[in-house]
């Protein structure tokens, strides 16, 4: 008699694991940009899996702070010219710091995101 298949760790723990991943190579991203990309990667082949469960919340809102926080990138850039893109900047940059940081303190206290797409 063969012994039994043991049974696969919960999904739920794998996908709470990619989340905290993801928020991590998000925080790596100032230091090395390459990783957000790597993110919004896996937040996209991922999603599906987490659809239904309170992760989908934390999801919608690492994808969500990429593409604004791309698009308040690409504004501050481009306004250099005139002076005032270092301060757009800036405020991208801590509202980015800002939603990473509230998405890994309610991960680690295994809640959803309220309002995933709020801006705060």
């Amino acid at each position: 008699m063969e012994p039994p298949t043991p049974t696969p760790p919960p999904r739920a723990g794998r996908d709470r694991q990619i989340t905290l991943i993801v928020y991590l190579l998000y925080l790596l991203a100032p230091l090395a940009g390459l990783t957000a990309v790597i993110a919004i990667i896996v937040n996209y082949l991922k999603r599906e899996e987490v659809a239904g469960n309170w992760l989908a919340s934390h999801f919608t809102w690492q994808i969500r702070t990429f593409w604004w926080a791309l698009a308040g990138t690409v504004v501050g850039g481009v306004l250099m010219i005139v002076g005032i893109g270092a301060l757009i900047l800036m405020a991208v940059g801590l509202w980015y710091l800002y939603r990473n940081v509230k998405g890994l303190l309610r991960l680690f206290d295994d809640r959803p995101i309220e309002n995933p797409l709020g801006w705060f």
